[in-house]
């Protein structure tokens, strides 16, 4: 996996565009791969949060070094609000339902937005505590 990290960094500082694009179809059919295998087994878990899990368990472990998929998922985050824009006009298209069941929608996404946040501040806070403590006795041992 190391080979594999290097080829990647090394890329990227050579080709950056088309490191990010290889990234981005290497999460794509990760996702894929997962997806696929949710449904073939018919797991009650979604394919997408199975990988999104091995992903972090690979990254935490060191198996793929953060930098090899840095410029594909910086690319992804900046331009996330591409993917919201069909959400946007299927509402637009059900403008009638919205128009009645708009309040009690609002607050479902409110309510579940800030569920999310929290989760992740928690998740965060947890994961930097733990880190913390690592280089603590990384620190003592050294």
């Amino acid at each position: 996996m190391s080979t594999i990290n290097a080829a990647i960094r090394l890329s990227s500082r050579q080709h950056p565009q088309l490191a990010r694009v290889t990234q981005i179809f290497a999460m794509l059919v990760w996702w894929y791969a997962w997806d696929a295998l949710s449904r073939a087994l018919g797991l009650p878990i979604p394919g997408s949060i199975l990988a999104l899990g091995s992903l972090l368990l690979l990254l935490l472990s060191g198996c793929i070094h953060h930098s090899a998929l840095r410029l594909g998922a910086d690319w992804l985050l900046a331009n996330m609000l591409l993917f919201f824009v069909p959400a946007v006009m299927a509402i637009w298209k059900h403008l009638p339902l919205v128009r009645l069941d708009g309040p009690r929608i609002f607050a479902v996404i409110l309510i579940s937005t800030a569920m999310v946040m929290v989760a992740t501040a928690l998740l965060v806070d947890m994961v930097f505590r733990l880190s913390r403590r690592r280089e603590a006795q990384r620190a003592v041992a050294h």
